[in-house]
């Protein structure tokens, strides 16, 4: 190439040619919504410096720009970036880099020293285009370089890394005071789930923001504790909101901002999974009800932000649950984990009822090893379980399916179901148990505080959980009542209603268990009842023993005989067929 008149930087002390070369502009944000530092703005300021350097970022198709956003640099150094790491992994496509400054390239001096190995390595030119004081900054390692340049590049580096951490102090110094401020809130980033932001109440201060309840998601929260409340599973109630569009608590936000849904999640460092949408799941909605922000608690690292005296600093006037109606939902949630690692049957209706005389474990439909045109059979998974069976059982399927719907019914077919409104009362043992945990985990770092300031300052809160757990252990506890209403419908016309998943569910609150025996050689046609027995334990038991009582000595008066020998069904005594109730 031919030699043409040459320019000098002073700044940089380097050398360079005004012949046309190859850049890439680089775009970088650390925040989506900064508008002081927009993509728009950036590629104005590289465009200018660029023209002046006789720089070329091509267009069209053959456009060459690194565009980076919602990275952080202080995080993520240019070669783990998206798409700036792809175009230095092809130094031949290129001649030189564009930035806007010097804090969108880097902002750690180890950065700096691996960005210009690399331009020393593949002669590259770095350009920002606003230095400092607002002057363009260009080196160029096309040339043999001064190494003054070298250490000049690496001074700006570190008042660039010093500014990162000067801004970083300030920030986390700010949001630590306004989370002891009662009702403050930080402002900017997305709120929690069910909340929204305001302005401060003139009462409060009027100055800054404070958290309200927001009425979308109040009423998706309201929705989700219904269903669960009416017996849905975790699972069928985040299907529903996923069938009905409802945006999950990552997409609310977003929607209301009237943004795009979706976005990154996952992967690698620097590098991450694009969704279109977040969808609702039983883990979301699990986070979501067992967040002490429900209860307007601000929290920090997982743990409630509290005041002097212990008690939870709040951060809405206005908390979305109450104490009861939280420990309440939580407790629910608790009852659903319970071994829900075994329901794999989902089509059996006998899965958690059916077990095995022998050993006491659960039984399961086996469809696999049935033959062809074959009913599945219910079998004794004790290899399964790591467990010994002597005398392991299995049992046609359908045969016990029949048999535990006939039993069912006769005792309990008749008998009218209740709908049950539970009062919740006020137990302030969950919070006790919480605070103590709390206070233990504080107590296990005393003693290791090297300064006066630290430790008193672990003393502050240790006293203040010390208040807080005396507070909750003068409080009374105050039990919840259950208000009981007859509907008019009966346990048979519910068993009808309900599909596999309902009755299912209907047998096991009624406390019903079925324990088989092994079977005796022959060509059976039908169940064994000697093999056999049938157990209901639940709430519904005094009144089915009762209805079992009238059935049985009626039936005996008109056949005038005894029941079928060998079947084990409960005899109830003769006084209990006096008091036979109308509800359950």
């Amino acid at each position: 190439m031919d030699a043409t008149p040459q320019q000098r930087n002073p700044l940089a002390g380097t050398v360079y040619e005004t012949e046309t070369l190859r850049g890439v502009r680089c775009v970088r944000l650390s925040v989506l919504t900064d508008e002081t530092t927009s993509p728009e703005r950036q590629r104005e300021a590289d465009d200018i410096a660029a023209a002046s350097l006789n720089i070329s970022f091509g267009e069209g198709d053959q456009l060459r720009e690194a565009v980076d956003l919602d990275v952080s640099a202080s995080k993520f150094g240019p070669f783990e970036r998206e798409q700036l790491g792809a175009w230095l992994a092809r130094p031949d496509d290129f001649d030189a880099l564009v930035w806007w400054r010097f804090d969108r390239a880097i902002r750690s001096m180890a950065h700096m020293h691996e960005l210009a190995k690399w331009a020393k390595e593949h002669r590259k030119m770095l350009v920002f285009a606003e230095g400092i004081g607002g002057g363009q900054l260009v080196f160029d390692f096309r040339k043999p370089q001064d190494p003054m340049s070298e250490l000049m590049m690496l001074m700006l580096a570190f008042a660039a890394q010093v500014e990162s951490q000067s801004i970083k102090d300030r920030v986390l110094g700010a949001m630590a005071a306004i989370r002891k401020m009662p009702l403050r809130w930080r402002g900017g980033g997305r709120p929690t789930y069910g909340y929204m932001p305001a302005p401060m109440p003139a009462e409060h201060g009027g100055v800054g923001w404070t958290l309200v309840p927001d009425p979308d998601a109040v009423k998706i929260i309201e929705r989700i504790v219904r269903e669960l409340l009416e017996n849905k599973t975790v699972s069928a109630v985040a299907a529903g909101l996923n069938a009905d569009q409802v945006p999950s608590p990552r997409d609310h936000w977003a929607v209301k901002m009237k943004r795009e849904k979706g976005g990154k999640t996952g992967g690698a460092r620097g590098s991450h999974v694009v969704r279109s949408i977040f969808k609702w799941t039983p883990a979301v909605i699990g986070r979501m009800l067992r967040n002490e922000t429900l209860l307007g608690w601000k929290m920090h690292k997982g743990k409630p932000v509290r005041d002097a005296e212990g008690n939870p600093i709040m951060s809405s006037e206005t908390p979305i649950m109450t104490r009861e109606e939280f420990d309440r939902i939580g407790a629910l949630l608790d009852s659903r984990s319970i071994e829900n690692g075994d329901r794999k049957d989902t089509d059996a209706l006998l899965l958690r009822v059916i077990h095995c005389d022998s050993c006491g474990g659960r039984m399961y439909l086996n469809k696999q090893e049935s033959k062809k045109n074959q009913a599945p059979v219910y079998k004794c998974n004790h290899h399964a379980r790591g467990d010994n069976c002597e005398a392991p059982a299995h049992v046609r399927g359908d045969w016990v399916d029949e048999h535990v719907t006939a039993e069912f019914l006769r005792l309990v077919g008749t008998i009218e179901t209740t709908h049950v409104v539970e009062i919740p009362g006020y137990d302030p043992e969950p919070e006790l148990r919480a605070t103590l945990a709390e206070f233990e985990e504080h107590q296990r770092q005393q003693g290791r505080q090297k300064s006066k300031h630290a430790a008193r300052a672990w003393q502050e809160r240790a006293d203040a959980l010390d208040s807080r757990i005396a507070e909750l252990e003068s409080r009374e506890k105050v039990e919840p009542q259950r208000v009981v209403t007859p509907t008019g419908r009966t346990f048979a016309d519910e068993w009808n209603d309900k599909d596999t998943a309902g009755r299912r569910a209907m047998l096991i609150e009624a406390g019903v268990r079925l324990d088989v025996r092994r079977g005796v050689r022959g060509g059976w046609r039908k169940l064994d009842v000697r093999r056999v027995t049938f157990t209901m334990s639940g709430e519904l038991d005094p009144a089915a023993e009762a209805l079992d009582g009238v059935a049985t000595a009626l039936e005996s008066e008109v056949r005038g005989d005894e029941p079928t020998p060998g079947a084990s069904v409960r005899v109830a005594e003769p006084a209990a067929a006096e008091r036979v109730p109308v509800a359950a």
